[in-house]
């Protein structure tokens, strides 16, 4: 009989450190993918303030409270962070358990925006992509999300499966820069 072991999408992979830059696995908890119906959305959104103390966000908004957080997804879908969706919603959206199909890791660090530039498109000055802004796109060719969690923070999604791939390639940018400023 073969004794199966609980594993974090990351795990054995990082921390990974490269000069003041450190990467590691969020564990963000529990992950539902909120597919609105069509005209629902401010009915969702209400549903989200009233069960989560959220809302439905715009395009590349996070929305954060103390129960965790609402983020944009894509056209029409939102991925809820942290706590059970509510039943409610289920009137307003379909609702998938996403829970153990992403990988998240966070970068963290003086020269965490120039390790970013080099593994997505993203134009991720300030004034365009600011603490709380998120987007779907491209990660080291990857297709994933990111989140602006901090100033010199952000929040790196990806495929489950792609886990080693994308710690590997972070962590490379991360050398690199670390080597520009030593």
């Amino acid at each position: 009989m073969v004794d199966l072991v609980e594993m974090t999408p990351c795990a054995g992979l990082v921390p990974v450190t490269a000069g003041a830059l450190r990467l590691t696995e969020a564990a963000p908890g529990r992950m539902t993918v909120l597919a609105v119906f069509q005209g629902q959305e401010e009915a969702l959104g209400r549903a989200l303030a009233q069960a989560h103390g959220l809302g439905w966000p715009a395009p590349g908004e996070v929305i954060a409270g103390e129960s965790g957080a609402v983020q944009w997804f894509g056209r029409d879908l939102a991925l809820l962070v942290g706590p059970e969706p509510d039943a409610a919603l289920a009137d307003h959206a379909a609702l998938t358990d996403q829970s153990d199909a992403w990988a998240v890791l966070r970068i963290e660090g003086p020269g965490a925006t120039a390790v970013m530039a080099r593994l997505t498109p993203l134009d991720l000055r300030d004034s365009v992509f600011g603490v709380g802004r998120t987007a779907r796109t491209d990660v080291a060719h990857m297709a994933g999300a990111v989140t602006r969690a901090g100033t010199d923070a952000y929040d790196i999604m990806a495929f489950r499966s792609m886990a080693a791939s994308l710690v590997h390639e972070v962590a490379m940018a991360m050398r690199r820069v670390a080597a520009r400023t030593q």
